[in-house]
């Protein structure tokens, strides 16, 4: 026991020296642009204190963001989608795998939970003992089940999922902002530097390496923001842009699109005026979610979860969701397949 204790807590020390390196070359880029650059080398001093302003704003942006990502909890499922006592003894002595599954799905058609696994069974999570909400997975890293996860970032040191994951865009999109400040204001002294037009000094080699730095990190960053801006916009976690969800119908990529504005509204929130901030503004509660194929009534979802234990979810989703040309609406009907309740979709092609 003490010998893993001890390896699990060298473990988790070690995972923080991507984000002590990350902050070790912030740190540095912070010194040679103030100082170096602000400080010795630029002698006009409304040049200098405007570009402190810029700089600073975009600085505090990016540490803000970047440090919400950090330390923001991953969310986890509630206990609504722990089994019920009677029912997980039952599960735990059963030996079998299909009566196993048949207790899951007596348990499931009372929550709203549409996915499946790849072979159509309820996905359940043996570490943490609990039915898997949709776009929920098991991280082994962070040990824990996380609420719509995106991927483990080993430069935030934390899962990335429904809690932080408008921050961790917005850390990205401010990362490139902070690389193309310091690259437009810095690029006249690094060629003035470069062409013996400034004398040698002790900031040439700071300000020569602060523009190298800078080109580089933006062009890395700038490709992974693209990337999860073309994720927002389709409404998926990476996780899913390599293997599509399961629903009861079969794998579907866009199951959880509901087109550009409705997508990006789901991890920026409904109102502009704080999506450019890192603080909470997203829809929904991260446990379940409006579908291109099932329509979740809330009523129904908020009833469950509530006799579950759980507070309702937030946010009320709209009668008929239009999605690839396509207009699912959802009747108030219910048919059992599998043993399981699911809503009957009615689907009409648009003229």
């Amino acid at each position: 026991m003490a010998p893993s204790h001890a390896l699990r807590c060298c473990k988790r020390a070690l995972n923080w020296i991507p984000v002590l390196f990350i902050n070790l070359v912030v740190g540095w880029s912070y010194y040679a642009y103030v100082v170096e650059l602000c400080v010795y080398t630029i002698l006009n001093n409304a040049e200098r204190i405007s570009y402190l302003v810029i700089f600073h704003i975009f600085f505090a942006m990016f540490i803000w963001s970047y440090w919400k990502t950090i330390w923001s909890k991953p969310a986890s499922p509630s206990k609504a989608f722990g089994l019920p006592r009677a029912e997980k003894e039952l599960f735990e002595r059963e030996e079998r795998a299909e009566t196993q599954q048949e207790i899951l799905k007596k348990v499931a058609k009372n929550l709203p939970v549409y996915t499946r696994t790849a072979g159509g069974a309820v996905r359940y999570c043996d570490h943490c003992q609990v039915i898997k909400p949709d776009r929920c997975h098991h991280c082994s890293t962070c040990e824990m089940c996380v609420l719509k996860m995106d991927h483990h970032c080993p430069w935030v040191n934390n899962c990335v999922g429904f809690s932080n994951y408008k921050y961790f865009v917005l850390f990205l999109a401010y990362a490139a902002l902070y690389c193309v400040v310091i690259c437009a204001t810095v690029i006249q002294y690094f060629l003035k530097f470069w062409t013996k037009q400034l004398p040698d000094t002790h900031a040439k080699f700071h300000i020569l390496f602060l523009f190298f730095v800078a080109a580089l990190f933006f062009i890395s960053v700038l490709s992974l923001l693209s990337y999860h801006l073309w994720l927002v916009g389709k409404n998926r976690t990476t996780i899913e842009a390599f293997r599509a969800p399961v629903f009861t119908n079969g794998p579907d990529k866009n199951g959880f699109s509901l087109g550009f504005k409705r997508n990006a509204a789901e991890v920026f929130g409904d109102q502009g005026k704080y999506w450019m901030f890192p603080v909470s503004s997203g829809l929904g509660d991260g446990h379940s979610f409006v579908t291109r194929l099932v329509h979740i009534d809330p009523e129904r979802a908020n009833g469950i979860l509530q006799q579950n234990g759980k507070s309702s979810a937030d946010g009320k989703p709209d009668p008929c969701v239009h999605g690839n040309n396509i207009q699912h609406t959802a009747d108030s009907s219910k048919g059992n397949i599998e043993g399981g309740q699911t809503d009957s979709v009615k689907v009409e092609n648009e003229q």
